[in-house]
């Protein structure tokens, strides 16, 4: 009989569409797995996934709504009965698969780091557990050197390196600073997606008794040279998977795998099939992922980008959980119209605003800003999308030369998978350590900034955009990196799950 392998995400879209992937990855590998949701994530999850022969949705009984989904509040809200619903509908499901006559032990529970309070559950039927991070690996080093290093007292002028990475990864005065800043008025209190940690300047809400777990014991927001909360949510786990690849982050693999003393894989992107296949064709999101609203269809996107020189388009876009504050917006809006490039600019309902973004249509909506105006005065040089964006389509456009992107992970890799450079403008969280990778180490783009403590100015987003669209090296090397993805899911990847899957059936597990 194959062995089962339980996935448990955390909860929220953009941790659940890497985790599904995982699960099909793994099922490939001759494991029949069996992914663990509340009851709420159950619309996320697709029918080709529940129509797959080695995978199971194992659903736990939940009233708390996914905070990603129109009609919900602040998830941080919904924190202390999510993981007390979770936590006893695990043990409940556990002790009915695991125990009687017709029980089966899973092999092991591959468990999302932010939801790293389970381990103990799963240990109290000796299920061995691998920790994920839905993050890349960068940042997840970054965050042990800086602690390990505690470079707090860092000068101006000055670099500290962080012994086992690469140099051009040491902590600057800036970087000191400008990771405890937030935008004002920005209310930074719920988890962006693959983000190994809770938002910097977020206060870790109260858990309930008794699956508190690392992530709640500590009060208020990381400082600078914190010990890192996944740190002590690992101790018990036998291995570490990354949502990453080889080719793009060796170093930092290589550096957490030494720090910690086991096997750590890089097992992405966890990215749609779908995208892997169409490698040198347009994507279309409607075929892969669920549409949100939005004021233009997909078929007028693509027309839109027909229209316009090859690479000459940048694409503006910071997600659908974070931006800029209310009053960097104007600076952007005012620097897009200044600039003579053709633009794709993307505005979530209630951006600007505290709290979280709301889809289009929702009637917890609050008006954010809005550049009304902007789009007679640019013409048809500019399209201006309010609510959902076909992010893969675009991306894959060969129009598209450029992205003005928050950096999150998910628009990372999707971007260098698709040859496009940046033009980062990180918010917060992980975002500067993902900035920093592509800006330092990859060298496929630049910072809008290089002091995101200081409010935004127009004539340096103009600059910015300008030194992005006319590099054609960065251009080039950013082509380059998206060479690996050419034959599909990285070998390095596809190696590592082999690896996982080795590393299973040569221990007692």
């Amino acid at each position: 009989m194959a062995k089962k392998i339980w996935v448990v995400p955390f909860f929220g879209q953009g941790h659940l569409f890497p985790s599904m992937e995982l699960c099909k990855q793994v099922a490939s590998r001759d494991f029949n797995t069996v992914l663990v949701i509340p009851s709420n994530l159950s619309s996320s999850v697709p029918a080709s996934l529940r129509q797959h022969p080695r995978v199971e949705i194992a659903e736990i009984p939940s009233s708390v709504r996914d905070p990603t989904l129109p009609g919900s509040d602040d998830p941080t809200h919904h924190h202390h009965g999510h993981r007390n619903s979770m936590g006893m509908g695990l043990e409940n499901l556990l002790e009915a698969r695991t125990t009687g006559p017709d029980g089966v032990q899973p092999a092991c529970a591959v468990v999302d780091v932010m939801m790293d309070w389970t381990a103990e559950i799963f240990q109290k039927f000796e299920v061995p557990t691998v920790g994920f991070f839905t993050s890349g690996a960068c940042s997840v080093a970054m965050e042990y050197a800086r602690w390990k290093a505690h470079p707090i007292d860092v000068k101006p002028g000055e670099v500290r390196l962080l012994p086992g990475l690469p140099e051009e990864m040491g902590v600057t005065y800036l970087d000191t600073k400008q990771q405890h800043h937030r935008p004002p008025g920005h209310r930074a209190t719920h988890h962006s997606a693959g983000q190994p940690g809770p938002f910097l300047g977020s206060t870790p809400p109260d858990p309930p008794p008794p699956f508190g777990g690392p992530w709640s014991q500590r009060k208020g927001p990381p400082k600078p040279g914190d010990h890192p909360l996944w740190l002590d949510g690992i101790k018990g786990s036998i291995a570490l998977m990354i949502n990453t690849y080889d080719d793009l982050e060796r170093p930092f693999i290589e550096y957490i795998s030494s720090q910690i003393g086991k096997p750590v894989w890089g097992v992405g992107p966890l990215l749609p099939e779908q995208y892997w296949k169409s490698v040198g064709s347009i994507v279309h999101d409607h075929k892969i992922r669920n549409n949100r609203q939005s004021n233009v269809t997909e078929d007028e996107v693509i027309q839109w980008l027909d229209s316009k020189p090859r690479g000459s388009v940048l694409y503006v876009s910071f997600g659908s959980e974070v931006g800029p504050s209310i009053e960097d917006y104007p600076q952007l809006a005012d620097a897009l119209e200044a600039s003579t490039r053709p633009f794709i600019w993307v505005i979530q309902p209630g951006s600007g605003k505290p709290g979280p973004r709301m889809p289009l249509g929702s009637d917890s909506v609050e008006e954010g800003y809005f550049p009304h105006g902007l789009d007679s005065r640019v013409g048809q040089r500019g399209l201006i999308v309010r609510g959902w964006a076909p992010q893969l389509l675009i991306l894959s456009h060969p129009s598209t030369g450029g992205f003005l992107s928050h950096c999150g992970w998910n628009s990372t890799v999707e971007a260098i998978g698709r040859g496009v450079p940046f033009l980062v403008w990180p918010i917060r969280g992980d975002q500067y350590h993902n900035a920093k990778l592509v800006v330092a180490h990859l060298k496929v783009g630049y910072m809008v900034s290089h002091d995101f403590t200081e409010k935004m100015k127009k004539e340096d987003i103009v600059q910015g955009i300008e030194r992005l669209m006319d590099d054609g090296e960065a251009k080039q090397r950013a082509i380059t990196l998206a060479a690996k993805f050419e034959n599909g899911f990285p070998i390095s990847s596809s190696a590592a799950l082999d690896a996982f899957r080795d590393f299973l059936y040569d221990t007692t597990v």
